[in-house]
């Protein structure tokens, strides 16, 4: 991420991750995901949306939506879905991001710490605070697709850093 040009910088914006990462990132893994939409051993929807969240903004910090770093529908158009795709992203989204666990864990090994309101369904991803939820595939692949989404955007952040120079201060 550029220095910003104000006198104040954005303090709660991540320094190497903006929406330009985000989407960076994800394409990277497009191909893998649009190989698979035709696949029924993944799922049978033709669809994967995509939520991927802001790491350096937490759930005390800002609103859900003001979170989101990028979204993004891959496949069929929106008309022919058989289910919100979308709304399940974003409520797996929500649900990781203010737990700080994926949604597997929530369901399988913490299901103490689920608020009403909160995603019944698996399909997230959380790598060093990065959060990314899918929606579309059959669960374990929506994980797998929002891991390999986070490990990318965690590898664009790491080659910017790379290109940062050190300093006691980043701006």
């Amino acid at each position: 991420m550029h220095a910003p040009t104000s006198s104040s910088p954005d303090t709660q914006a991540p320094f190497f991750l903006d929406r330009e990462a985000a989407a960076q990132a994800l394409a990277l893994v497009m191909p893998a995901i649009e190989a698979s939409l035709d696949n029924p051993a993944v799922g049978e929807s033709g669809v994967l949306c995509i939520v991927v969240m802001n790491p350096a903004l937490r759930p005390w910090e800002a609103a859900f939506e003001d979170a989101i770093l990028l979204e993004h529908a891959a496949g069929r158009d929106r008309e022919t879905w058989d289910a919100d795709y979308a709304a399940y992203a974003r409520a797996k989204a929500r649900t990781a991001w203010r737990s700080g666990l994926d949604t597997h864990a929530l369901a399988t090994q913490a299901p103490h710490l689920l608020r009403a309101g909160d995603a019944g369904v698996w399909g997230s991803a959380i790598v060093d605070g990065i959060v990314v939820a899918t929606s579309g595939a059959n669960p374990w692949y929506d994980e797998a697709f929002s891991g390999a989404i986070a490990y990318a955007l965690r590898a664009v952040a790491k080659s910017r850093a790379l290109a940062h120079p050190s300093a006691l201060k980043l701006e």
